[in-house]
């Protein structure tokens, strides 16, 4: 199968890019580095020992996605293009909404004029918001607590009301709870742009001495020992999880959501602890105020996914902290460090 794949030399597109290409699809990258590096690419390729064009643009440029369709004529698309960090969200609410609402629209037009009927969408558990009841299935609520999660919510419903126009027009839309980990090559990873806002590439940046401490943003929620608890998901799992989202889009139509997790939350602290052990040295922290937008807990009820996608995670804490210790210390600095 053709498959394009916007933002794919991003964090969760490159381990998706490799997931693809072992399954004999033929892809094409679509992004605009504005939140990556073209050496992840060069590695993919290196890894993967196959070629993989990719075309520099952005997923709001109309003249671009068509470009590319022409060039490519994809019979899938997934759509990893767009921001993701809650904070920034809240200062940059119009970016937000023009980059992952207007851009999932521009995306969904070029499909539309290029005959296109099958996307799988990278959405976010932060659909859920505060929850109603734990664990979260695909019916619960959908009230987000950060503009992020509410430009993720509407992109599903654009993508929901397209597919429903019919014509054999497929969505998939895939809830992620927290991507963690690296590849077992040490060559693929999460390098995020400055200070990261998430908690395994900062607690990494601390253990390679990179950052100074550990910020634990509240140690007074709810939870077993008061820190935030999330459902976390190796990358590769996740990955994995978009290969089967494409079996399930070649045998079903309309638009359809999965929450892809593995149903055991962990808080802050077990996730330091865990890599405390896996790197076998000493993360200092701090307990800072705690942030907009986020929430005390949560959890995935990931049964769908299995019963309907034949997916399930297969990766321990133990597998995430390591990889993501090995990664760090071969990658100080990310994709700046040659190989």
């Amino acid at each position: 199968m053709r498959v394009l794949v916007t933002g794919g030399a991003g964090y969760i597109g490159s381990h998706t890019l490799l997931e693809l290409l072992a399954n004999g699809h033929d892809v094409m990258v679509f992004d605009s580095y504005a939140n990556a590096k073209p050496e992840v690419l060069t590695r993919v390729r290196a890894l993967s020992n196959l070629d993989v064009p990719d075309m520099l643009g952005d997923v709001r440029d109309a003249h671009a996605l068509d470009q590319v369709m022409a060039d490519f004529s994809p019979d899938t698309v997934i759509h990893f293009a767009g921001l993701k960090a809650v904070g920034q969200s809240l200062d940059q609410p119009l970016h937000y909404y023009d980059v992952n609402v207007a851009g999932t629209l521009a995306l969904l037009h070029a499909m539309d004029r290029a005959g296109v009927r099958k996307l799988i969408f990278s959405s976010s558990a932060t659909v859920y918001g505060e929850p109603v009841y734990q664990p979260y299935d695909e019916a619960h609520p959908l009230r987000p607590t950060s503009v992020y999660g509410r430009t993720k919510m509407i992109a599903e419903q654009v993508i929901m009301d397209w597919a429903a126009t019919g014509g054999g027009k497929t969505g998939v839309l895939l809830r992620y709870f927290n991507p963690v980990g690296a590849h077992v090559s040490t060559r693929l990873g999460e390098d995020p742009t400055g200070i990261p806002d998430n908690l395994m590439p900062f607690i990494a940046q601390v253990a390679v001495g990179k950052r100074d401490v550990l910020s634990v943003f509240g140690d007074d929620y709810d939870t077993p020992d008061g820190t935030g608890c999330r459902d976390y998901i190796h990358v590769v799992d996740l990955a994995r999880a978009h290969v089967a989202a494409m079996g399930w889009a070649e045998n079903n139509t309309g638009a359809r959501p999965f929450n892809i997790g593995t149903g055991h939350p962990y808080s802050v602290r077990d996730m330091v602890n865990a890599f405390e052990q896996a790197s076998g040295r000493d993360i200092p922290r701090q307990i800072a105020p705690r942030r907009a937008g986020d929430i005390a807990s949560m959890q995935a009820d990931a049964s769908r996914a299995q019963a309907e996608l034949g997916w399930k995670a297969d990766h321990s804490l133990q597998d995430m902290a390591a990889s993501t210790w090995h990664w760090q210390q071969a990658n100080p600095n990310g994709y700046d460090d040659p190989i």
